[in-house]
């Protein structure tokens, strides 16, 4: 592969992250805790029921919309709206823009400001840039190799070392893990733990990285639920893997936590 982007490149889409959220909640805020009409895509999870409203589809449209504009050579993936090959397959690096337009649908419909926007950057090897936006919230978060941020200021994960002292997270322990041996792994995570909280979506992650919790664990996810996530995390200071140590990137079970002697504590239940 080529080179990794640098500072400058970085600075360039970092401007134009904060440009897709704009555009983004000019289509979610003004429909947020107001009757919406729910569709259902169907089955996912073993449940017979995944929401989606007009404020995904719209948000997602404008998104793509702006980096077409913009990049016209990068490629998109997008929940609501599948996967745009734009870039030629000699080019040295193949940018992919990861898009999920309201993470958190079920807390948007029963307005809840859980959910976020999250958009990353994949440049052929990783999800090297990464944003959430509750604009409900007014919070922001980015992050990079270089760090992440809230509205700009830097924020760091906690220096939780122990799970008897970790407060944990997950969306639904009761429906939104893919097998229920999934659903056994973190109760026992959650037993050891001192404090769990559950049901945040996409803003348990933040919360992680700005150091109020210490563990999300989930599965069944896809990749654009969780590469936004990823530079925001690390960025931070915490870690995000899989539940076998590898990548998150492509989704799967997954577990964030605080530092790294915290993770091998977790990764060591779930997979006991």
């Amino acid at each position: 592969m080529g080179r990794s982007p640098g500072t400058e490149e970085i600075k360039e889409y970092s401007d134009f992250l904060n440009r897709l959220a704009d555009a983004a909640a000019q289509t979610t805020l003004p429909m947020f805790k107001k009757p919406l009409e729910v569709t259902n895509k169907g089955r996912k999870l073993g449940l017979d029921y995944d929401p989606v409203t007009q404020a995904d589809r719209q948000a997602e449209d404008a998104i793509r919309q702006l980096i077409k504009g913009r990049y016209p050579d990068h490629n998109i993936l997008g929940e609501e709206h599948g996967a745009e090959q734009n870039s030629s397959s000699d080019k040295d690096r193949q940018y992919t823009w990861v898009i999920d337009p309201i993470d958190g649908t079920r807390a948007y419909i029963c307005g809840i400001p859980t959910w976020g926007t999250l958009i990353a950057l994949n440049d052929g090897e990783r999800p090297f840039i990464g944003m959430l936006d509750q604009p409900y919230l007014k919070e922001r978060y980015m992050g990079t190799s270089k760090g992440s941020y809230l509205n700009n200021d830097a924020i760091y994960s906690r220096t939780c070392m122990e799970i008897s002292q970790a407060t944990v997270s997950t969306t639904d322990p009761t429906q939104f893990f893919s097998t229920p041996e999934d659903a056994i792994a973190f109760g026992r995570v959650a037993d050891k733990a001192q404090l769990v909280r559950n049901g945040y979506d996409c803003y348990a992650y933040a919360m992680v990285a700005a150091g109020f919790m210490d563990v999300v664990i989930e599965s069944g996810l896809e990749a654009y639920d969780i590469q936004a996530l990823i530079p925001i995390i690390e960025g931070a200071g915490g870690m995000i893997t899989g539940w076998d140590g590898g990548t998150a990137s492509n989704g799967g079970q997954v577990v964030a936590s605080a530092t790294a002697k915290l993770h091998e504590q977790v990764l060591d239940l779930l997979n006991s």
